[in-house]
């Protein structure tokens, strides 16, 4: 499963909610099928994926304001509570009761935020590589959060760099170049580079702290996904998960590291297409 051009991953529709932009995109015939992106990612990590989807169901994509193609005004939160406040009022936009939904990395929270606080049903959860235990977030969130204004000042190319570096840690592979770039031009520029710290310094754990007691009390279909290799979030993460969620079930990928969907885009989506293919029976 290869990548695509970036004209191909353009996001065609959008919407406003709160004076934010968010772009989204829908596509395919079937259930309802909403996948959502983490951080420092946009949906665009979950094309490919989401275009051999779309065969048996109705994709659902969009970025998070703050990310990939959606506003990313300085004056807005970007923090884990707004984007579960803002996926729960997405889905009664879209007018879907019930999706079927996959998320990746904070994509997690929100999803696990926006049905336990906000009163959101799902058809089944699919969580990839979540936050969703504390503690997360690295050392250099750690160093963002604490110089968020300084760091938002660096030369571009100095910048650049570091995002990169900072990105080619999430996989266990070398990444081409063409997918680097990617995950890192949407943060660069005059909006790209201050919204790269900005999403950083409002990361908090007590947005996970507030709903972790409750993960117990989801009741529908739930699937746990990941990369043994995962430098980010241990895959021993995983495992505490699904203790907290005694129905879930449990994919490792051998090998796979943090950015699955690159690492191991042929497992992933094999795994997706039995566990969809068996709770829409």
């Amino acid at each position: 499963m290869g990548s695509e051009s970036a004209s191909a991953r353009v996001l065609r529709r959008s919407l406003t909610w709160r004076g934010r932009t968010v772009a989204w995109d829908r596509f395919g015939v079937g259930p309802p099928l909403v996948l959502l992106h983490g951080t420092p990612w946009s949906s665009a990590l979950w094309r490919p994926i989401a275009d051999a989807l779309a065969r048996d169901f109705t994709v659902h994509l969009w970025d998070m304001p703050g990310f990939g193609s959606s506003s990313k005004r300085p004056e807005d939160a970007v923090d884990l509570g707004t984007q579960g406040e803002l996926f729960a009022d997405l889905l009664m936009e879209w007018g879907l009761d019930r999706p079927h939904v996959v998320a990746h990395d904070i994509g997690g929270a929100v999803a696990l935020r926006a049905r336990l606080l906000h009163d959101v049903r799902y058809a089944s959860l699919c969580l990839v590589d979540v936050v969703a235990l504390s503690p997360w977030g690295s050392d250099f969130f750690t160093l963002v959060q604490q110089h968020a204004d300084v760091l938002e000042q660096l030369p571009p190319a100095v910048h650049r760099g570091a995002v990169e570096a900072y990105v080619r840690g999430a996989a266990s592979r070398s990444l081409r170049d063409d997918d680097l770039a990617m995950l890192v031009d949407p943060w660069t520029g005059d909006l790209g580079q201050p919204a790269f710290y900005r999403q950083i310094a409002q990361a908090d754990e007590r947005h996970t702290d507030e709903v972790e007691p409750r993960y117990g009390d989801i009741d529908e279909p739930v699937h746990v996904v990941w990369g043994s290799a995962d430098a980010w979030i241990p895959v021993d993460r995983a495992h505490r998960l699904v203790e907290l969620m005694p129905h879930a079930g449990l994919t490792v990928l051998d090998g796979a590291g943090h950015l699955v969907q690159l690492d191991a885009p042929e497992a992933l989506a094999a795994d997706l297409t039995r566990w969809l293919g068996s709770v829409t029976r």
